[in-house]
């Protein structure tokens, strides 16, 4: 190592050799070196280079510059270019900002949707405490909705299961349908059931009558096979399935807070979130489920959240 530093002093202090006052610089740096490597202990010349001062700077210049050249063409053409900051692809940018855009709308579409289903569900199945004025407004419903609103209703096993399938997601009506079919959910809130006008399911004997102590929340209407199950008003369905106890069942939100339930059905001809008018066929007599002894259908009548007897509003006779 001293060597070396010893050879650099040396390369430095040509320039102020005595003597060399009157040539130029292009001289001295073609003056010829030899660069010797000895053997430290038998000082036997290993190898040695003829080199000039000039030659040593045009080969350490175009090494600078090589590796600079090389380096840029790495960052121009391979994905290197990617990591450094502020280094930009113009058109992938603008693409970028595009689907940026794009994605930023779609966002907003989906909240508006998931707020408009919300609302929707919030009014099937009554629960609506939770919409304050303002928020009435924001919404567009009417100002007196809120007057309207069931107040503390008891609850009881069989609503809580129906709000239940709907709070599963079990409703899937498409609101544009809701709309152009004429069906208005919200409707006169506070019209007595006594004044509404309901169709027969079926037409048929009722062999089972109303009875909450024994928790038969409906009335059982004997009809014969293949009879079909009519909607006794306006609505949408909310549910549609099969349960082992009910079988095949059915249930549709009708205006004025009433919903009505049909089971035991041997074929459903409906499906969660179809929107159906009075009269419509909906499902099939059948003897389906575990709580059935022959063909019959097993209807309920919901009001605002309570079980009534249906008996005292349609006449299935």
């Amino acid at each position: 190592m001293k060597r070396f530093f010893s050879f650099i002093k040396q390369f430095a202090s040509f320039f102020r050799r005595h003597g060399d006052e009157d040539r130029g610089l292009m001289e001295k740096l073609r003056d010829t070196y030899r660069l010797v490597v000895m053997n430290d202990d038998t000082f036997e010349e290993v190898t040695s280079v003829k080199l000039t001062p000039l030659a040593v700077y045009m080969g350490l210049s175009s090494l600078i510059v090589g590796t600079a050249i090389l380096v840029i063409m790495l960052i121009v053409w391979t994905p290197l270019k990617r990591y450094i900051p502020g280094y930009g692809d113009f058109h992938r940018d603008s693409e970028i900002a595009l689907l940026t855009s794009k994605l930023r709308s779609l966002e907003n579409e989906m909240e508006a949707t998931r707020a408009y289903n919300d609302n929707i569900r919030k009014i099937l199945v009554g629960d609506m405490a939770d919409m304050t004025e303002e928020a009435v407004k924001k919404e567009g419903l009417p100002e007196n909705l809120q007057d309207t609103m069931p107040k503390d209703v008891d609850r009881i096993p069989e609503d809580e299961l129906l709000r239940t399938e709907v709070d599963k997601g079990t409703f899937t009506a498409d609101p544009n349908a809701v709309a152009l079919s004429g069906i208005s959910l919200l409707g006169a809130q506070d019209i007595p059931l006594e004044q509404l006008y309901f169709i027969p399911a079926v037409s048929g004997e009722v062999t089972a009558g109303f009875d909450l102590k024994k928790g038969h929340f409906g009335i059982d209407v004997a009809a014969p096979k293949n009879t079909a199950v009519k909607a006794t008003a306006d609505g949408v369905v909310i549910s549609a399935g099969y349960t082992v106890e009910t079988g095949y069942s059915i249930a549709i939100q009708h205006p004025n807070n009433v919903v009505t339930m049909y089971k035991h059905n041997s074929v459903l001809l409906k499906q969660a979130g179809s929107v159906v008018k009075a009269g419509e066929a909906i499902a099939i007599i059948g003897n389906s489920g575990e709580d059935t002894s022959g063909p019959h259908l097993h209807f309920e009548l919901w009001h605002k959240g309570r079980a009534v007897n249906p008996a005292d509003f349609i006449n299935f006779n």
